[in-house]
């Protein structure tokens, strides 16, 4: 009896010697341009050629500008970044989704968007929130520089077996909760390191009910509570959402392929390491109310006083609410917030933008809030304007910016300026994470949307006609 994680590991085992890792081959490495120059210069002067050119695919997403005023890269290191990697692509012949060319966007909405990210796959980037592609059933993960230059060379990794964990959600989702509240739930109850050494596969109902969007939200996450990544077993939802994408297979070679990934799914019996469950069923928005994606509350909720909170857990909630210049028992409700930042590798999906979209819809952003809605790829950029959400989004007072990753890190020209607070649909609210001495409130992409309409952190079921007075 095995697990989904242990079925994909086993068959991608290319050597196995006792008190070694693995030698692991990966079926596909995706690229950015943050992690991957030292790699492709390594491989020049060894003098090795690529692996193979078909399983690795580039894009440019940390550093772009996403202004639509211009498009010249200002930083001279996020400029070089970028014109290296291109000068890489060109010399290895490796694959690159470059601004303008109507696919470029965040690396881990691309994949999975061209149909390239399948079940039972080994997917690797130099990039933590690998893990994304998890919700495809795949084994995903985040490696370093040096790790990225041996899958280019090699087409493998040394790697030792994980741990397995189950998460199993269930009972029904409540109105005006969405993924982001799940994983950040989950989160909360296990801490940042509950899943250390371990791989997670989410289960139960409550997952099968969730889109493939959704479910990309919640591996995204997967590596805020520590876990090497998340997935979830591929069913019918999986298989509709890939059929007819760009990399996808076509034809009888279409039926073969449900056919292979139909058994990457955990045995009856399976034992796991560790399991974990949650019921939904009473769930509200959350909202983090510190410097870490544990540090989370409802929004019905109070900032808690450290003196109440386990004592390996009160030095670092101090250090947080001295940062975030919030007061134990103040609610998380009512706080002020500058900016709003809806975006990222976690929430960019076309699905995120209708989600906000419906909150802003016939209402104004606050006056003194500034509001960036950043797409996540080149075609949802694309198709939310053929659907109107962009004009949604302008018509509100908000900036309907091009695809990137944009205000999710200080690594590129949209940031959250010293001391400002921003309501945020990114992944990590880690000090400084959205620009030096910024506040990161993290939550979904509708309760960002509200508190960008009322200029503060708000039950986003008000606005959605609950009654939550």
């Amino acid at each position: 009896m095995n697990t989904i994680i242990e079925k994909i590991w086993d068959h991608h085992v290319v050597e196995q010697r006792h008190g070694f890792p693995d030698i692991l081959a990966i079926d596909l490495h995706l690229v950015h341009e943050v992690t991957s120059p030292q790699a492709f210069q390594a491989l020049k002067e060894k003098g090795l050629p690529l692996w193979d050119s078909h399983r690795t695919l580039a894009t440019v997403d940390h550093n772009v500008p996403t202004q639509r005023e211009g498009t010249f890269i200002h930083n001279p290191i996020s400029r070089h970044q970028i014109e290296t990697l291109r000068q890489h692509c060109h010399s290895f012949g490796v694959p690159l989704l470059d601004r303008g060319s109507g696919r470029q966007g965040i690396v881990h909405v691309v994949g999975p968007e061209l149909g390239l990210t399948q079940p039972g796959m080994t997917i690797v980037c130099g990039d933590s929130h690998t893990s994304t592609h998890g919700a495809f059933g795949a084994l995903a993960f985040g490696i370093g520089t040096s790790e990225v230059a041996h899958v280019l060379a090699t087409g493998c990794l040394l790697q030792k077996k994980p741990k397995t964990m189950r998460v199993t959600f269930h009972g029904a989702i409540p109105a005006g909760v969405s993924a982001k509240d799940i994983i950040l739930a989950l989160i909360r109850q296990i801490g940042v390191d509950g899943g250390t050494g371990h791989v997670i596969e989410y289960c139960g109902e409550s997952v099968r009910r969730l889109s493939m969007e959704q479910r990309m939200t919640i591996c995204n996450m997967s590596i805020e509570c520590g876990a090497r990544a998340g997935l979830v077993a591929p069913d019918d939802v999986t298989f509709a959402y890939l059929q007819g994408r760009a990399g996808a297979p076509k034809g009888d070679h279409w039926k073969q392929a449900v056919r292979h990934w139909s058994q990457f799914v955990s045995d009856n019996g399976a034992i796991y390491d560790k399991e974990v469950s949650i019921s939904l069923e009473q769930l509200v928005p959350m909202v983090t109310w510190g410097i870490n994606p544990e540090q989370t509350i409802g929004i019905d909720a109070c900032v808690p006083n450290p003196s109440d909170l386990p004592i390996q857990a009160r030095q670092m909630a101090e250090k947080a609410l001295d940062y975030v210049q919030l007061t134990p028992g103040q609610s998380i409700e009512g706080v002020p917030i500058d900016y709003v930042f809806i975006g990222s590798c976690t929430n960019a999906r076309l699905s995120d933008l209708r989600m906000a979209a419906a909150v802003m819809k016939d209402r104004e952003v606050a006056p003194g809030v500034r509001v960036l809605v950043v797409p996540g790829s080149e075609a949802i950029h694309r198709r939310a304007i053929e659907e109107g959400i962009a004009a949604t989004f302008i018509e509100a007072g908000a900036e309907y910016r091009l695809p990137g990753c944009s205000m999710c890190l200080a690594m590129n020209d949209d940031r959250v300026p010293p001391g400002m607070r921003c309501a945020s649909t990114s992944n990590r609210n880690f000090i400084g994470r959205q620009g030096p001495g910024a506040i990161t409130h993290l939550m979904s992409p509708a309760m960002a949307a509200a508190a960008a309409i009322t200029g503060c952190i708000t039950d986003v079921r008000r606005l959605l006609g609950g009654s939550h007075e």
